[in-house]
């Protein structure tokens, strides 16, 4: 034996028998692994496909993208609606300024009042409601970002600065 090729390696044939041993052990542990994780994907995918064909499954995923399609058609229409919704509440009056005030002493009561009505950009009108004994007169000031051309009167420039957030809403006592 002394002409063998495991002999001239001083290697002992039973381990070298011993490793392959460990090696195809190891090589079967992995193939039944390997089969037991394969089943559970085969029937992962049997209950998947169970009931369909491959034409109603493209079908199906034809039908998501149009669905897709269409929702992002019906969120750049929602968008631009916003928009537009938003530009409508710029433009809109939402400040608000109201003075309530006796303006003759001796008539009973606060009838008179001055309110000032402001857009977004404080641009608006100051409506002066003066009531007498002999009628109701009412004056009508245009404001432009927050600014007047003509004088206010006290009760018209209250009333815009509440409109403007600068004083807080008080009610007046009647006299």
């Amino acid at each position: 034996m002394e002409n063998s090729i495991m002999y001239r390696l001083g290697i002992d044939p039973g381990y070298l028998i011993l490793g392959l041993a460990v090696i195809t052990l190891i090589l079967f542990i992995t193939v039944i692994i390997c089969l037991v994780k394969m089943g559970q994907l085969y029937r992962r995918y049997d209950l998947f496909m169970r009931g369909k064909d491959a034409e109603t499954l493209e079908d199906l995923l034809i039908k998501q993208i149009e669905d897709i399609n269409l929702l992002k058609i019906e969120d750049k229409t929602n968008k631009e609606n916003i928009r537009a919704i938003n530009r409508n509440i710029r433009a809109s009056f939402q400040k608000l300024g109201l003075v309530r005030y006796n303006a003759f002493q001796g008539m009973g009561g606060n009838l008179s009042f001055a309110i000032a009505l402001l857009d977004y950009t404080n641009s608006g009108f100051v409506l002066n409601s003066v009531h007498s004994r002999e009628g109701c007169y009412m004056y009508l000031k245009r404001v432009d970002r927050g600014q007047t051309e003509v004088l206010l009167g006290s009760e018209e420039r209250e009333a815009l600065e509440q409109a403007l957030g600068y004083v807080e809403y008080s009610e007046p006592a009647d006299k």
